[in-house]
């Protein structure tokens, strides 16, 4: 099988019900969106590609693409991304805003993709992160709206997420819901920690 995979992550929605700026609100010691890049920095992809809002915090290793016209949809986002990654043979699309999918599910996903489709599930239900051969790019190019890629996806193959590596960060309450299921960062650990507990 070809490697020759891009990454689209999607990190240019409006934030409206977190009251804007949740990419870089902080989420255990560091930006929300540095978690999805965190889980896929390891992974053997040919090209990085972030959609992104202005007020979101740029990516080192990232292609940026500006969401044009800013306030467009979801479909928008998904075909500024594809037109970033000229001569891809799949593209996996991911969400900037869910934080807590392992790096070991992105893995996983790479390694039991058979080149056609791939998606992500929690409860029977197909989400990102996803995985389309070049051949559903078409499709992908002709949704409208602020539609994903989920038509494409009902009856594809599915690896499971729990619901708490599925948490999307719509509002302040996810945010707060994350952050408890995350440790928090080290320097906090020290700071908190009984003086002399090892």
């Amino acid at each position: 099988m070809s490697r020759n995979i891009a990454l689209v992550l999607l990190a240019a929605g409006r934030a409206s019900r977190f009251g804007g700026g949740k990419l870089a609100a902080l989420l255990a010691g560091k930006p929300v969106i540095e978690h999805v890049a965190a889980a896929t920095a390891a992974l053997p992809l040919a090209q990085r590609i972030l959609v992104a809002a202005l007020d979101v915090p740029a990516l080192p290793g990232f292609t940026r693409v500006a969401l044009d016209p800013p306030q467009a949809p979801q479909s928008r986002s998904l075909a500024l991304g594809l037109a970033a990654a000229p001569g891809a043979d799949a593209v996996l699309i991911a969400l900037a805003d869910m934080p807590l999918v392992p790096a070991t599910h992105f893995a996983a996903m790479l390694a039991a993709f058979d080149g056609d489709r791939l998606t992500s599930s929690c409860n029977g239900q197909p989400l990102p992160p996803a995985l389309l051969g070049a051949q559903h790019f078409p499709a992908l190019l002709a949704l409208t709206g602020d539609r994903g890629a989920g038509a494409l996806l009902r009856d594809a193959p599915a690896l499971a997420l729990t619901a708490e590596q599925a948490l999307d960060i719509d509002t302040p309450e996810d945010l707060a819901r994350a952050q408890a299921l995350l440790p928090p960062p080290p320097a906090l650990r020290a700071a908190t920690s009984p003086e002399g507990g090892g």
